[in-house]
């Protein structure tokens, strides 16, 4: 099972948006250009909304059937650990393997001085095609990188292991993920990770490190756009050096996490891949939750009611909605109206200061943030939210549609 050079992300809290996101990709594929579904939602989200991963398995095939998608798709068991993964395995082909909690937790020492026998050969000054200058690698940075990141390795063989033992090998998609650490990867640490995956016999076709910058949930990426994209180049040579030299799995690409929203560095991932002929996959997660809370706001009457009460619930909730992903959202208190103000605001003023149009005098991004979190408020109203969601899906499912397509894939892969 392999998965092509562009796929894409696509997250949908409560389950009823498959069809207005596969438009997305029929269009793309209308164009010339084939992106790759991939609908992804973590054990976490599942525990808030109440889903289960068939429900997610039920949603993707669906739309598939409903708009006779003949290409390729998968169904993506979002950050699992090998505690979280056996609900997954029946109806997840693609499994992202998050091992970030095993980073800085060192191996044995027999096993790091292993690796580093293993791995003389990349020590001393080692020149990559595509990067600019050579990586001056010693002993002791080998040592220190497997100190650092053996372990979690480790770790994510043994995840694979156990799907594998389950799915068989070939049936699923590999997915190692490193990106919710405290720093960003090197090029020479990204190397050795590499050949760690390929030490431990992972068919990882892609690799999720962080990268420098805040890549906040549902905003644009804020840090230096000059260095993400020397970095993000340098990473793409190093995958196609490590390839050639550790025998990795044919077309293993990079995946960016949260990919919702990054517009500033979209135009540099882009201009990456067309200059390596690379691949990537780039994951998105609650976009499609806020474009619902825009339609319902934009469809006036108990729609833009309900989408107030939301906000109102979250606003006083905000210290027990924002700590679970406090290091992936940054809100200024004092930039969040009041619900009172809100409460006089019309549909196309909530939609506008929520909507990411970083044009928009309306838009606010610590507003969208907190609604962005907020979707446990949404989850706890049952089916006064899900009734809402479908007696206006009309108004919802072209911005669902538009967000994807408009501000995703096209300044990506077009």
């Amino acid at each position: 099972m392999l998965l092509p050079r562009f796929s894409f992300g696509v997250g949908d809290r409560f389950g009823r948006e498959g069809i207005a996101q596969l438009t997305a990709f029929l269009e793309m594929e209308g164009s010339g250009v084939e992106v790759v579904p991939v609908w992804n939602k973590s054990n976490r989200e599942h525990a808030i909304v109440h889903s289960m991963p068939e429900s997610l398995r039920a949603e993707a095939d669906g739309a598939v059937r409903a708009l006779a998608w003949d290409g390729p798709y998968f169904v993506d068991a979002d950050h699992i650990s090998l505690q979280t993964v056996d609900a997954f395995i029946a109806d997840c082909d693609f499994f992202t393997l998050d091992v970030a909690d095993f980073v800085r937790k060192p191996a044995s020492d027999a096993q790091i001085q292993d690796f580093v026998r293993r791995h003389t050969a990349q020590a001393g000054s080692l020149t990559i095609p595509g990067i600019d200058h050579s990586l001056a690698i010693s002993r002791e940075d080998i040592v220190g990188i497997a100190r650092k990141y053996l372990l979690a390795v480790q770790q994510a063989a043994a995840i694979y292991r156990h799907i594998e033992a389950a799915k068989g090998p070939g049936f699923f998609v590999t997915e190692v993920s490193m990106d919710e650490t405290d720093s960003p990867q090197t090029p020479t640490e990204l190397l050795f990770i590499l050949a760690a995956i390929a030490d431990e016999g992972i068919p990882a076709q892609t690799i999720a490190p962080k990268f420098t910058g805040r890549f906040n949930k549902g905003v644009d990426y804020v840090g230096d756009v000059a260095q993400f994209e020397r970095e993000f180049n340098e990473d793409l040579a190093v995958i196609a050096f490590a390839v050639r030299e550790f025998g990795l799995a044919d077309g293993l690409k990079l995946s960016v996490h949260s990919g919702s929203d990054k517009f500033s560095i979209f135009g540099p991932i882009a201009r990456a891949l067309k200059s390596h002929g690379a691949g990537v996959h780039v994951k998105t997660s609650g976009t499609t939750w806020l474009e619902e809370a825009a339609g319902l706001a934009l469809a006036g009457g108990d729609g833009l009611a309900l989408a107030k009460e939301i906000y109102a619930r979250a606003y006083g909730r905000f210290e027990e909605l924002c700590q679970p992903y406090a290091a992936v959202i940054d809100i200024d208190r004092a930039q969040l109206p009041s619900p009172h103000t809100v409460q006089a605001w019309s549909g196309g003023q909530f939609a506008s200061a929520l909507r990411h149009d970083p044009t928009c005098p309306a838009y606010n991004m610590h507003f969208r943030q907190l609604i962005h979190v907020g979707y446990k408020v949404a989850a706890e109203m049952g089916a006064d939210y899900y009734d809402a969601l479908d007696a206006h899906a009309q108004t919802i499912a072209p911005l669902v549609t538009e967000n994807i397509l408009e501000k995703h894939l096209k300044p990506l892969f077009r």
